[in-house]
């Protein structure tokens, strides 16, 4: 860009505009080992970027369209407008990061004696009845804090599933010592 126009030399981006998308509140950039303040720190909006950045934000809630009826779109509403507010830290009075937010009971999910298999038959009902269906796997999600969460959910719903169990294995990097005779010569370095 510095070629085309010399006042291009020291913008960001060559004086481009690049558009970020996403929810500020919600997508935190992942900080191995990280602090809560490393994690705040690796925000785009704490960048030195940030101060060159316009922000424009949605104001028009979709889900809420004419056509739905009046009492599940003023659910919407109320949902909506709950989930702002704590993205926004205002649920659960003032705080300074942390806070106690009362949540709805209609939404919480009992967790009986075995919170995962509530949260999978919450999540998934009738998993068996579709699980060839990949618009009923599209449409449902279950969001875990950690990794080790997500391994507890993913073997618990695999155990429930009959059948062979394959497993495939994946590799990060070509090994010169496990005898490979020779098959690191043939990918490049980017792919050991």
């Amino acid at each position: 860009m510095r070629l085309v126009d010399r006042r291009n030399m020291h913008p960001p981006f060559g004086g481009k505009v690049m558009v970020f998308g996403g929810d500020l509140r919600r997508i935190l950039p992942v900080v191995p080992k990280g602090t809560r303040q490393d994690i705040v720190f690796g925000t785009v909006n704490s960048s030195y970027l940030w101060d060159l950045c316009k922000v424009v934000t949605l104001t028009h809630n979709m889900r809420l369209q004419p056509g739905s009826s009046k009492s599940s779109a003023d659910e919407l509403r109320e949902f909506s407008e709950w989930i702002l507010s704590v993205g926004d830290g205002k649920a659960g009075g003032p705080n300074d990061g942390e806070a106690v937010i009362e949540v709805a009971k209609d939404i919480l999910i009992d967790p009986g004696l075995d919170p995962i298999l509530a949260i999978v038959d919450s999540t998934y009902p009738n998993l068996h009845e579709h699980i060839w269906e990949a618009k009923y796997f599209q449409e449902r999600a279950v969001l875990a804090p950690t990794n080790e969460i997500v391994e507890i959910v993913n073997d618990h719903v695999l155990s429930t599933i009959h059948g062979e169990e394959k497993v495939y294995l994946s590799s990060d990097g070509i090994s010169k010592e496990e005898g490979n005779f020779g098959l690191h010569e043939m990918y490049s370095t980017e792919f050991s």
